[in-house]
């Protein structure tokens, strides 16, 4: 097992070590698996050009999403799920996000306590990361680390969010297939994730499966399921019932991704994969376009402009038009002759 005790901090690398780290990489190299995942996730120059040489080399890998409540046993589950895949030579990657440290920043390496049990096994890689604040579920850079795995040669990538509820529907973006897990005994946690994560589901785990409630907690999912419009003509998501912790289920939950692989096909595959693109897409735009504004416009006009927001002064859309309109002036100018 790799983990983010192999992370190594980024350094400026010139046009020739990028290329040799790029080869590293689709060699399978763990460290240079490792270290691709740090450039991206300082979010430096170097982690983008990575990305552009990797990309070509990615989509083979099959994105497995895990999102639940906290507590649920997300870890417990990947880990058992990941032996499973081991066992029959499959290479498994795992990125998951943790809550970020107060004190640091960086993330709360739970998940990979969690997942000791495949230390010095080559054919795993754990990489714990931070939200930083994000919401979603998701760190920023989880996505890319998903590419960097996949072209490393990682059979299944298993993305496991942080846990935030209702609004951790992120994941959709990110994967090819989502699983949502819940247990007995967190309340009325099915009611309240219903509004969010339930309904973006394609396999449900009711975990901790040997505790009171267990049942009851498979019918009200059922009973919403019978509800719902379903979200594929001829999928029905399947409860499938676990105990992480010694791993009882855990052979139906590989058997249910299994059947949703080969449901999916290439079509969905592509339509999601085509979703995910769209909105990166859109976030790199939206990033390119920030740092274009703000090479644009100095730090005082930007700050003029929240003070006259702050006061109410100026509205936002206002401002944002102020803005806009500073930046074409300034690429109508370069245009002049």
């Amino acid at each position: 097992m790799h983990s983010p005790c192999d992370r190594v901090l980024p350094e400026s690398m010139d046009a020739e070590s990028e290329r040799v780290l790029a080869a590293r990489v689709l060699g399978g190299d763990p460290r240079a698996v490792s270290r691709a995942i740090s450039l991206i996730e300082e979010g430096v120059p170097e982690g983008a050009r990575l990305v552009r040489e990797l990309f070509s080399h990615t989509g083979r890998a099959w994105v497995v999403g895990v999102t639940g409540p906290p507590g649920v046993g997300k870890s417990t589950l990947v880990d058992r799920v990941a032996k499973v895949f081991r066992s029959g030579g499959r290479r498994v990657g795992i990125v998951a996000v943790d809550p970020t440290s107060p004190f640091s920043g960086g993330a709360v390496l739970g998940d990979r306590i969690r997942m000791q049990t495949h230390a010095g096994d080559d054919g795993v890689f754990i990489r714990s990361m931070a939200t930083r604040g994000r919401l979603g579920g998701l760190a920023q850079a989880a996505r890319e680390a998903t590419l960097v795995l996949d072209a490393a040669g990682h059979d299944v990538v298993f993305l496991e969010t942080v846990g935030v509820g209702q609004a951790e529907v992120d994941i959709t973006y990110a994967a090819d297939i989502a699983v949502v897990m819940v247990a007995p005994g967190f309340g009325d946690d099915v009611q309240a994730i219903k509004a969010g994560i339930l309904e973006i589901a394609d396999v449900f785990v009711v975990n901790k499966a040997d505790h009171s409630g267990a049942e009851g907690t498979v019918a009200q999912l059922e009973a919403m399921l019978s509800l719902d419009e379903p979200s594929h003509e001829h999928w029905r998501p399947p409860i499938v019932k676990t105990q992480a912790t010694t791993g009882d289920g855990v052979n139906d939950f590989v058997g249910a991704l299994d059947r949703f692989r080969e449901y999916a096909g290439d079509d969905l595959r592509y339509q999601r994969r085509y979703r995910l693109e769209v909105s990166e897409l859109r976030r790199l735009l939206g990033e390119a376009f920030l740092r274009h504004v703000e090479q644009l416009v100095s730090p005082s006009e930007l700050d003029k402009v929240t003070a006259q927001l702050a006061r109410r002064e100026l509205d936002p859309y206002t401002a944002v038009d102020t803005i806009m309109n500073r930046v074409l002036a300034e690429r109508d100018a370069d245009r002049k002759p």
